[in-house]
């Protein structure tokens, strides 16, 4: 076995984990990533569509290019790079953590450091998590495994295609398929509302007249050794109706029905796990429950936009320098959601500095407006043009506001901060 020693180790080479990489070693840290692709990059290689990078680098790139911004990121700095290696086990050693990785080139290596760095993305949920009733035939996929046999290998999965769930990889898919020629009869979305953001409703099925059925569900599967086609009902009552339900042939099915944070080895190691987002419960820092462990990106809670996973990579691999450099964490409180919030990352307000948090509301509609209150006591509001559960909300809170410093200091105990969003209601409604 080989051994390598690091102050910190990043499992998990895309856009969240090069650039905690890329933070931390420019604060002066040793730093390992461990990607198990032979390649680093993550996702991004086989996102070939724009769209990436209007934050992070001003101007719109491909996720390739996006990529490729982000390992050009680590040039000149002391960051080692093992591709094509998995990560199988961590241990805890007195005041250090044990990763232990294998690949074909650098057989099994221990890796020795102070501080890891959780960023393995998600992965998509498959039929096995709808339940689907009916045959088991060959052309179902899901959307992000059709899109790497599309952008990938050249392959075509299907000539009459239907996929379930608007999500954007699921959108982005609509338009990659009618690129390549095959015919997308419909988008079949559960929820009232699209799943996906409306920049890629509008260019991804708007603008080649891809049917969206909105409050509909797949409620069989028909085909032998090839998917024939597949029954869609309106959603009332928790359930598809039969009754109104009409049959679409097709011969690819693509499953977009949502992403899950690659947590199995987290789980193994002890990290508490959020209910809601799946990802680690992480204090103001992004330190998880184990202390020395952090976590960043969709493998924390998933991001609408990349630029927005490597922002808060950031502020992680910052907080991995302060760990590192023995800086206290400081008093912080408890942060939870309120009224119409599905979640808020991180769970924890410190009392030092600027915090910033990610959220995602359970709503949709117009001139909301997101409230933070500390028992009772407004300490933020701030209206907002337009919510949905699909766009990511983002807010920054400095610690020094005056009605969040007193009511700490006044109290004693631990206090919590709410977070909410409401809409008013209109005159005469």
């Amino acid at each position: 076995m080989k051994h390598a020693e690091f102050d910190a180790v990043v499992i998990g080479g895309g856009a969240s984990g090069l650039s905690a990489a890329a933070e931390m070693s420019r604060g002066g840290a040793s730093v390992a990533v461990v990607e198990r692709e032979e390649t680093p990059g993550g996702i991004l290689n086989q996102c070939i569509h724009n769209g990436f990078g209007l934050h992070q680098y001003k101007e719109e790139l491909t996720g390739p290019e996006y990529a490729e911004r982000c390992i050009r990121d680590l040039d000149g700095l002391s960051v080692k790079v093992y591709t094509g290696m998995t990560v199988t086990l961590m241990e805890k050693e007195e005041e250090a953590h044990l990763l232990y990785g294998f690949s074909r080139e650098s057989g099994m290596v221990r890796f020795r450091c102070r501080a890891i760095v959780l960023a393995m993305g998600c992965r998509e949920r498959n039929r096995g998590n709808l339940g689907t009733p009916g045959t088991r035939p060959s052309g179902i996929f899901t959307a992000g495994l059709a899109q790497r046999l599309v952008n990938i290998d050249g392959m075509v999965p299907g000539r009459e295609c239907v996929i379930v769930g608007s999500g954007d990889i699921g959108l982005i898919m609509a338009r990659r398929m009618t690129w390549i020629g095959a015919r997308v009869r419909g988008v079949i979305e559960i929820q009232p509302y699209p799943a996906g953001i409306t920049r890629n409703i509008v260019q991804c099925l708007r603008d080649f007249d891809i049917p969206l059925y909105l409050s509909h569900s797949v409620t069989r599967i028909y085909g032998k050794d090839r998917i024939s086609g597949v029954d869609v009902a309106p959603v009332r009552n928790s359930g598809g109706e039969a009754s109104e339900a009409f049959h679409i042939p097709c011969d690819t099915l693509l499953l977009s029905v949502g992403l899950v944070p690659e947590n199995e080895i987290s789980r193994k190691a002890g990290v508490r796990l959020h209910p809601e987002t799946g990802g680690p419960v992480v204090d103001a820092r992004y330190m998880t429950s184990v202390t020395g462990i952090f976590a960043c990106g969709n493998v924390l809670h998933v991001h609408d936009l990349v630029d927005y996973a490597s922002e808060e990579a950031r502020h992680c691999g910052q907080a991995v320098l302060d760990f590192l450099s023995g800086v206290s964490a400081g008093e912080q409180l408890r942060v939870g959601a309120g009224r119409n919030v599905k979640y808020v990352v991180p769970g924890r307000f410190a009392l030092t500095g600027k915090n910033r948090f990610y959220l995602r509301s359970m709503i949709t509609g117009t001139g909301a407006r997101l409230f933070v209150r500390l028992g009772g006591i407004e300490v933020l509001s701030r209206k907002l043009p337009y919510v949905q559960p699909s766009e990511m909300i983002s807010f920054d809170l400095a610690a020094d506001v005056d009605a969040i410093s007193s009511r700490f200091t006044s109290g004693g105990d631990e206090t919590d901060l709410e977070v909410s969003l409401e809409i008013p209601e209109k005159e005469g409604a």
